[in-house]
């Protein structure tokens, strides 16, 4: 009886590691938004990590959360670490390019509850007084990745919060600018 549960066992666990191969080896989420307010408005408050706690989802989900600044007081060499609950994590983010009211790309790095690094990027296309910003994550699925995506959607996931973000960066971003 036992041999049989185990050959059950590593029947599945060889079932999930071949759905898993056939995952997609990278990931993408992306949300985009119009708001109200000039380029420079939106893309001071992504440049500068000290605006986060203005907009950013994840600062109102553990308000103890501890964070530290450090290089650049914005822009290129800006880096913004944490530390906060279970669904915060724990990890940091540095600017690695910035282009005025255009791009801001990112490294971010999770270190809890998992290890992972990802891209992250904003883009701020302005149309008159408004400005369409998009945000989006990208990464590379390892074999744990692809596994734990055969379970979790990514976009589901993530693209909420993204969408909440922006939506309260629309409402920063068109305050000011009034």
């Amino acid at each position: 009886m036992f041999l049989k549960i185990l050959l059950v066992l590593v029947v599945l666990a060889a079932l999930v590691l071949a759905f898993a191969s056939f995952q997609p080896n990278e990931f993408r989420v992306e949300r985009s938004m119009t708001i109200s307010a000039p380029a420079p408005v939106v893309f001071a408050l992504v440049n500068d990590f000290h605006n986060w706690v203005n907009w950013s989802p994840w600062e109102k989900i553990d308000p103890a959360m501890t964070r530290t600044y450090e290089g650049s007081a914005s822009g290129v060499g800006a880096i913004y670490r944490w530390a906060g609950n279970n669904k915060v994590g724990e990890g940091n983010m540095t600017i690695v390019e910035s282009h005025p009211s255009d791009l801001i790309r990112m490294r971010l790095q999770f270190l809890k509850p998992f290890a992972a690094t990802n891209a992250s990027e904003f883009t701020f296309k302005p149309e008159g007084n408004q400005t369409t910003v998009t945000w989006s994550m990208s990464g590379k699925n390892v074999l744990l990745a692809k596994i734990f995506h055969l379970f979790m959607n990514m976009d589901k996931m993530i693209g909420g919060s993204f969408e909440q973000g922006l939506a309260q960066m629309k409402s920063v971003a068109e305050t000011a600018s009034k």
